[in-house]
């Protein structure tokens, strides 16, 4: 994007909307979109009212979109997609529903399937370093301490 390129609103609007037409967005990632083409408050304002009015922006199906994703390709926990949800501004409320997303069983069968994934990776010899790993790893990826604490006992007595 060229730094010294100016905008009118209509621009910017239509800009913005193949931007949220594209893929699920955030008001955080529209506003700082808005913010790089240096828009006023007022016309920034004009814009995102537009966006969410026409429905190019809403939060709740970004939440549960991203929820999907992340799980589903990154097999992020709960804790790592609720922490990543909310560094971007997103509601308990709704965040609390994104993650109704998550059928259960899957949850259970992919933090299982991914823990015997890694457990096969580790060349540890030492078990405590072997056990340390492990649970970094899960933890790290956003899974509850005390399904990752059980689940590195259960795979390495």
């Amino acid at each position: 994007m060229n730094p010294q390129k100016t905008y009118t609103v209509d621009e910017a609007q239509r800009r913005l909307e193949r931007y949220c037409a594209y893929q699920e967005r955030c008001h955080l990632d529209v506003q700082k979109k808005l913010n790089e083409m240096r828009m006023i408050p007022e016309a920034k304002d004009k814009i995102i009212v537009h966006l969410l009015h026409h429905d190019f922006l809403n939060e709740e199906r970004f939440a549960k979109a991203y929820v999907r994703g992340k799980f589903r390709i990154k097999k992020w926990g709960k804790q790592r997609l609720t922490l990543e949800l909310k560094r971007r501004d997103i509601g308990k409320t709704i965040i609390a529903s994104a993650l109704k997303e998550i059928d259960h069983n899957d949850y259970l069968e992919t933090f299982d399937a991914l823990a015997r994934k890694k457990v096969s990776t580790l060349r540890e010899s030492n078990l405590q370093k072997k056990r340390k790993k492990l649970a970094d790893y899960l933890l790290y990826r956003g899974w509850e301490s005390s399904m990752v604490y059980d689940k590195v006992r259960e795979l390495i007595p």
